[in-house]
C-alpha cells in the first residue's frame, strides 16, 4: 500500500561518527518536536569515512560505517515505536571512483575486464570504439610517472590475491594475462587509461556528477542496473522500514520520468520528492511520479520575503562602487556559464559537440556544419539556457514548455552570436527531437539535457553566486540574487500555486546544500533594513583592517616592481559573513573563505590554487581576528541587528511550518543555527544542548528577544505539534486563505489561515517598526476563540479586527489555534 505523506520531516546528516545508533537515540526527542519522519542522508555503502554518503561504492549493502543493516533496522524500530517513519536519500545518478579503486567492486570489474565484465553496461562511458576509460588520477604526466617508477606491479595485492598495479594509495586491476609485461605494455593493454589529473576537464570520456571526476555516472535507465542498484532499498520499502524517498539530482539521469515510473512500478509506492531546482516560472512536470520537490523554492521565496527592497538597492549600488563589479546579475551569470563551458566542463561540451558533428555526417545536407562551428554554437546555446533541463524524451512528442525553453535559449544565442545562427538553429532542432531519430541523434537529445544542468549548477550556483552578492542572503541554491524583496500578494499567489500543483511537496529553509543556514540569511537580511548603518560599518571596517591586497605575479616584473591587486569583493563578503555568523571562530571562517574564493575562480580556484593570493587572504584574516577594535565592532553590529534578526528568524520559520507542503527541519535548525556551506553545516548535533533549549522553551518565554534559541525552539515545537493536532487543515485538502492587515504596518504583516483552525502570522522589516504602528494596524480573524500557542493568551475573532499588539503579545510572530479544545491541549502539553 502507499505510504502516507509525512506531517513533518527532520534531516539527519549521517557520518561514521553519527550513525544509526546515534539516530535511534534521537527518537524520543523527535517525537517531542512533533516530527513524523526522520529524513536521512544516503545509507548505502559509501567510500569508507565518507562524511556525506553520496559517494556510493556498493549498492548491495547498508553502510557498515554507519553501523550496518542490523543497526539500521534497530534504529528504524526505535523510531517506529514513537510513530516516526524514515525517508531515505537515494543516489541513482552516480557511484564513487574510490581510492583504492578496489572498494567499488562493479567498477573494478569493468576496469579489469572491459566489455567482458558483467557490469559493463552499468557505466555511462563514451561509446567511442576502443577507447579505454580515462582515469585522471596521476600527479604529473604519464611519462614522468613511468620514469619515476611510481607505477608498481603487486603480484598478489588485489581482491582474492589477484595481481594489481599500485600508484601510491591507488590500486588498479591488471588485464588478464598482462601482469608480466612491461609497464608501458601493461598500460597499453588495459581497459583504462591513466592520465594527469589536470586533463580531466579536456578529455574525460565518462559522464560524471557535475565536474567531480571521482563520481562516475551510471545508466540507471537500464532495467538490470535499476534493479541491482535499488534492490536493498526496494526490500526495505516493501517491509515498511522505509516510508519515503528523496531522489538526488534526477536531472542527471537519461530519463527522469522513466526512472520515477520504474520506482512506482517496483512495489509499494513510498512518498517521493525530487531534488529539483525550478527556475522562476518553471513547474515540475506533471507526468512525473512524485509528489514534489525538496523545497529550494520555499527557502528562496521566504528569504526574499524578509529582504527590504529599497535598502537592498542601496547595497547593490554600494557593492558596485566598492568592488568595481558594475555588471548586473544576468551578465555575471551568463559570463560564468560560458567560462565553465570553456574550462571545467569542456570535456562535456566537446563530447556533445562531437555527437552533433557525428550526426551531421549522416546527412549530406548537414555536412557543412563543422565541429568548430557546432562547438561555438553549442557553447552559446547552453549558456543561454535558463532552466536546468528541457525534458525531451526520444520517441515522445516534445512538451510545449520544453519547446519554448529551447526556443528561448536558441533565439537569445542567435542574437548574441549571429554568425553561428545556422549552427544554433540546427542544434535547437536536434535537441528538440525534430530531425528524426537515430542512435546518435537520440544520444544527443539526452546528452544535451544532461549537460545543461551542470552548466547552470557550476556556472551559476558555484561560480556567479560567489562573485555577485550585494545581499549575500539572496545568493543560494535556486534563488534569484537580484530579486530584492517579494510583495505580499506575490507570496500568497506562490503559496496558492504550490497548494494546487504540489500539496504534498517538501518545504525547507536549510539543507546540506545551502550556502548559508536559514538564520545566517535571516541576520544578513537585516542589513537591507538599515543600509546606512551597513555602509557606515563597511567604511569603519575597511579603515580598521586595511585592504586585502596581494602580489600580482601575472606579468614579467622584477621583485622591486611587483604591483599589488586588491580584492574588495572578498572584503565585502567577509563583512557580511562575519556578522551573519557571529560569533564565528578563525578556523571556520578561514575554511569558508578559501572555499568561497576558489568557487569564485577570480584569483584562485580548485583546479589552479593561487598560493600567493591564498596566503595573503590568510594573513588578512589573521589581522582581522587579532584586531580587538574590529572584533568589538562586529559584536556591537550584531547586537544592533538583533531585533530584526529575531523577527526574521522566527518569522520565516512560522510561515514555513504551515505553508502548503511538508515542513522539513534541517538538523539543529529547530533552534538558532549559524552554519555556512558544507562541510560547516554537517557538524554533529549536541543532544544535551538541544534538550536544554527544549526545556527552556517549554518553561514559558516572556521575552523572545532575550532567549532567541528557546524562542525558535518554541515556534518549532508548538508549530509542529499543532500540525499534528490538525492534519486536515494543513493537508492537501486544507484551504489556504491570505489574511490582510490594515493600517500603518500593513505591508509588514504576512498572515494566512489554514483550514478553519490555524493562523500563522509574522512581521517583516521590523527595525523601523514602532509599537504605535502595530497598535494602529489591525487584522481580522474568523469568529471564535483563538489561542496563541506561543504565549498562551487567547483572543476573540469576529467582526471586530484586532490590533497586532493584541495578537502578538510582544512576539514578532503569532501561531493561533481555534476551538476551546486548544487551551486544554496547550495546558496538558505544558504540564508534560
Amino acid at each position: 500500500m502507499d505510504n502516507p505523506t509525512p506531517e513533518a520531516t527532520y534531516r539527519f546528516q549521517l557520518t561514521p561518527d553519527v550513525g544509526f545508533a546515534e539516530l535511534g537515540k534521537f527518537a524520543d526527542y523527535l517525537a517531542k518536536l512533533g516530527v513524523t519522519n526522520a529524513y536521512l542522508s544516503p545509507i548505502l555503502q559509501a567510500v569508507p569515512g565518507s562524511q556525506h554518503g553520496y559517494d556510493v561504492v556498493d549498492h548491495s549493502r547498508i553502510s557498515l560505517d554507519l553501523g550496518g543493516e542490523d543497526a539500521f533496522i534497530a534504529a528504524a524500530a526505535r523510531l517506529s515505536q514513537r510513530g516516526i517513519g524514515i525517508v531515505v536519500d537515494v543516489v541513482p545518478n552516480h557511484v564513487a571512483l574510490p581510492t583504492p579503486e578496489s572498494l567499488n567492486p562493479a567498477l573494478w570489474s569493468v576496469l579489469r575486464d572491459g566489455p567482458e565484465s558483467p557490469f559493463a553496461q552499468w557505466f555511462d562511458i563514451d561509446p567511442s570504439h576502443g577507447q579505454p576509460i580515462l582515469l585522471p588520477i596521476l600527479g604529473a604526466r604519464i611519462d614522468e610517472i613511468i620514469d619515476a617508477g611510481d607505477l608498481v606491479v603487486d603480484p598478489s595485492g588485489g581482491p582474492g590475491g589477484e595481481p594489481i598495479l599500485r600508484y601510491f594509495d591507488h590500486e588498479l586491476p591488471i588485464r588478464s594475462g598482462t601482469a608480466s609485461l612491461s609497464i608501458e605494455e601493461l598500460l597499453a593493454a588495459a581497459y583504462y587509461r591513466l592520465a594527469y589529473w589536470q586533463i580531466a576537464g579536456e578529455e574525460l570520456n565518462y559522464r560524471r556528477f557535475f565536474d567531480v571526476d571521482t563520481l562516475v555516472a551510471i545508466r540507471v535507465e537500464d532495467p538490470e542496473v535499476f534493479i541491482r542498484t535499488h534492490e536493498v532499498l526496494l526490500r526495505l520499502i516493501a517491509d515498511g522500514t522505509i516510508t519515503g524517498l528523496r531522489i538526488d539530482h534526477p536531472d542527471g539521469l537519461a530519463d527522469p520520468e522513466g526512472y520515477l515510473a520504474s520506482l512506482a512500478a517496483a512495489g509499494d509506492q513510498p512518498w517521493v520528492v525530487v531534488e529539483k531546482i525550478l527556475a522562476p516560472g518553471e513547474t515540475l512536470p506533471t507526468s512525473w511520479d512524485c509528489v514534489g520537490t525538496t523545497g529550494y523554492g520555499a527557502a528562496s521565496i521566504l528569504t526574499a520575503l524578509f529582504c527590504e527592497p529599497e535598502g537592498a538597492g542601496v547595497m547593490r549600488s554600494a557593492f558596485a562602487e566598492i568592488t568595481g563589479e558594475f555588471a548586473d546579475w544576468p551578465q555575471v551569470a551568463f559570463a560564468a556559464k560560458k567560462e565553465v563551458l570553456s574550462t571545467i566542463l569542456f570535456s562535456e561540451l566537446h563530447r556533445l559537440a562531437a555527437l552533433a558533428h557525428s550526426a551531421c555526417q549522416t546527412n549530406v545536407r548537414w555536412k557543412d556544419y563543422s565541429l568548430k562551428g557546432l562547438t561555438e554554437g553549442l557553447t552559446e546555446f547552453l549558456a543561454h539556457m535558463e532552466v536546468y533541463r528541457a525534458y525531451v524524451r526520444p520517441g515522445h512528442p516534445i512538451p510545449l514548455i520544453s519547446s519554448e525553453q529551447l526556443t528561448t535559449a536558441a533565439t537569445a544565442a542567435c542574437e548574441s552570436l549571429p554568425h553561428r545562427a545556422a549552427e544554433i538553429g540546427l542544434l535547437q532542432a536536434m535537441a528538440s527531437g525534430q530531425l528524426g531519430r537515430s542512435e546518435t541523434i537520440d544520444d544527443f537529445v539526452v546528452r544535451f539535457q544532461q549537460t545543461s544542468g551542470p552548466v547552470l549548477a557550476k556556472g551559476v550556483e558555484d561560480t556567479a553566486s560567489y562573485r555577485w552578492f550585494p545581499v549575500a542572503s539572496l545568493c543560494d541554491v535556486g534563488a534569484e540574487p537580484d530579486v530584492f524583496g517579494v510583495e505580499l500578494d506575490a507570496f500568497h499567489r506562490w503559496c496558492l500555486d504550490r497548494k494546487a500543483a504540489m500539496p504534498g511537496t517538501m518545504n525547507t529553509l536549510s539543507t546540506h546544500d545551502t550556502k548559508r543556514s536559514e538564520d545566517v540569511r535571516a541576520r544578513i537580511n537585516v542589513f537591507s533594513e538599515v543600509p546606512e548603518k551597513w555602509l557606515g560599518w563597511i567604511q569603519d571596517w575597511q579603515y580598521l583592517s586595511g585592504p586585502l591586497e596581494f602580489d600580482d605575479l601575472s606579468g614579467e616584473v622584477t621583485e622591486s616592481e611587483v604591483p599589488k591587486l586588491r580584492d574588495a569583493r572578498t572584503e565585502w563578503l567577509l563583512w557580511q559573513t562575519m556578522v551573519g555568523t557571529w560569533p564565528i571562530d578563525r578556523e571556520r571562517m578561514g575554511a569558508y573563505l578559501i572555499k568561497a574564493v576558489r568557487e569564485a575562480k577570480v584569483y584562485t580556484s580548485w583546479v589552479e590554487p593561487n598560493e600567493v593570493y591564498e596566503a595573503a587572504l590568510s594573513d588578512y584574516l589573521d589581522a582581522v581576528y587579532d584586531n580587538a577594535t574590529l572584533m568589538e565592532s562586529f559584536r556591537l553590529a550584531t547586537a544592533h541587528l538583533k531585533p530584526g534578526f529575531v523577527a526574521n528568524s522566527l518569522g520565516q520559520r512560522a510561515l514555513q511550518l504551515f505553508m502548503p507542503g511538508v515542513p522539513d527541519t534541517y538538523q539543529g535548525c529547530e533552534t538558532v543555527d549559524l552554519s555556512l556551506v558544507d562541510p560547516d553545516n554537517r557538524r554533529p548535533l549536541d543532544a544535551d544542548v538541544l534538550q536544554g533549549i527544549y526545556d527552556r522553551s517549554q518553561a514559558g518565554i516572556s521575552d523572545p528577544y532575550a532567549d532567541h534559541d528557546a524562542a525558535k525552539m518554541r515556534v518549532s515545537v508548538e508549530g509542529l505539534q499543532l500540525r499534528g493536532r490538525h492534519p486536515d487543515a494543513v493537508g492537501p485538502a486544507g484551504s489556504y486563505v491570505p489574511l490582510v492587515a490594515n493600517g500603518d504596518a500593513a505591508n509588514h504583516v504576512i498572515a494566512y489561515l489554514r483550514g478553519d483552525s490555524i493562523v500563522s502570522l509574522a512581521l517583516r522589516h521590523t527595525m523601523a517598526l514602532e509599537s504605535a504602528a502595530l497598535e494602529a494596524t489591525r487584522i481580522g480573524l474568523p469568529a471564535g476563540q483563538w489561542l496563541n500557542v506561543l504565549t498562551g493568551a487567547t483572543v476573540s475573532g469576529g467582526d471586530q479586527p484586532l490590533s497586532l499588539n493584541e495578537i502578538l503579545g510582544g512576539w514578532p510572530v503569532a501561531i493561533l489555534e481555534a476551538t476551546s479544545e486548544a487551551a486544554v491541549a496547550m495546558n496538558d502539553h505544558d504540564a508534560d
